[in-house]
């Protein structure tokens, strides 16, 4: 698979420019003016687009048949007990050993219209692969519109059961790494609870509110003012209940500024949670596109995802794809200036 023929696309209206690579289908970098007009690239990524083979962070990638991690590699579906690869304290994370961020991805198409300019990505995960079945076809399509809004699309059908928890996995600088942590960085979630995790980092099933405990984020607050509450997780590695309002499938799930430069990025989604992780483990070995190396807390992860482990969990919601359903979710980021 690593013959296989790896591009690098480039999506720009003019006051953005996006670049994404089809190894992993991974977002290379997001360069965005201050409130100077001085563009920078906001997200963590490398020069060398075949380092995204090895990518141990993740940076950018999509991640997948299943983000975020499943406990012990095991899960019941209709009576039958399934056994996926484990990479991660003996646990299946992020899609196991040669998950979908490490795979060539297609590129389907390159679209431009009057309002946006658009990349579709496609892969066939085959019958078995990291131990799961069903032949799962997936498109992500990526959308750079006017209004300084970047779509992101998640498709996927399959011709047997299969859990399917789609991302992006991009860490977020909003200074543009002139400063090389993001303590100052104010986030806001849309969220009154979140799932509680044991020392494995696997959800125990109950969701517990945010209010009093430092992953109250309800309103602007400053990423570093909590970051060391965490000390097993070394920081924020938390998954979020995101508040629906109605019927709102794209509702907002979070505002990450960075004051200095006056940048600021609104996520929406269709997804149930966001999975906040604030790079707990680099340590300053990776020198990619910036001067540099990316340091511990370096940059903020703002996952949209299932709740992770869901096939272990009935109270929490379905994540399991049938063969007469298509899986879809819509994450969007819209980045301002204030």
């Amino acid at each position: 698979m690593h013959g296989s023929d790896v591009y690098k696309c480039f999506l720009t209206n003019g006051d953005l420019s996006l670049s994404v690579t089809n190894i992993g289908c991974s977002i290379v970098s997001i360069h965005t003016p201050d409130r100077e007009g001085i563009s920078k690239n906001i997200v963590a990524g490398f020069e060398d687009i075949k380092q995204y083979f090895v990518n141990r962070n993740y940076f950018g990638c999509v991640v997948g048949r299943y983000a975020n991690r499943i406990a012990d590699g095991k899960f019941v579906l209709d009576g039958q007990q399934f056994l996926l690869t484990v990479n991660n304290d003996g646990n299946h994370l992020h899609g196991g050993v040669e998950g979908f961020n490490k795979k060539v991805w297609k590129i389907d198409d390159l679209v431009e219209s009057k309002d946006d300019v658009s990349v579709i990505f496609s892969y066939l995960s085959k019958d078995g692969e990291e131990g799961y079945q069903g032949n799962l076809e997936v498109t992500v399509t990526y959308s750079l519109n006017l209004q300084n809004q970047l779509s992101i699309v998640y498709a996927a059908r399959t011709d047997k059961p299969t859990p399917v928890n789609l991302t992006n996995h991009s860490y977020f600088n909003l200074a543009g790494f002139a400063n090389p942590q993001i303590y100052d960085h104010l986030l806001q979630v849309n969220a009154s609870y979140y799932t509680e995790k044991n020392q494995r980092n696997l959800p125990t099933g109950s969701l517990l509110p945010v209010a009093g405990t430092a992953l109250d984020f309800s309103t602007f607050k400053r990423i570093g003012l909590d970051i060391d509450k965490f000390p097993v997780d070394f920081g924020y590695d938390h998954n979020f209940v995101l508040k629906k309002e109605g019927q709102d499938a794209n509702a907002i799930a979070a505002k990450l500024y960075e004051p200095l430069s006056g940048r600021l990025v609104n996520v929406y989604t269709s997804a149930p949670g966001m999975q906040v992780y604030t790079a707990n483990f680099w340590d300053a070995t990776i020198k990619g596109l910036h001067e540099a190396p990316y340091q511990k807390h370096g940059a903020v992860a703002l996952e949209t995802q299932s709740f992770p482990d869901s096939p272990n969990h009935a109270s929490f919601r379905n994540s399991i794809l049938y063969p007469d359903k298509q899986y879809l979710s819509k994450t969007m980021y819209e980045f301002k200036i204030e």
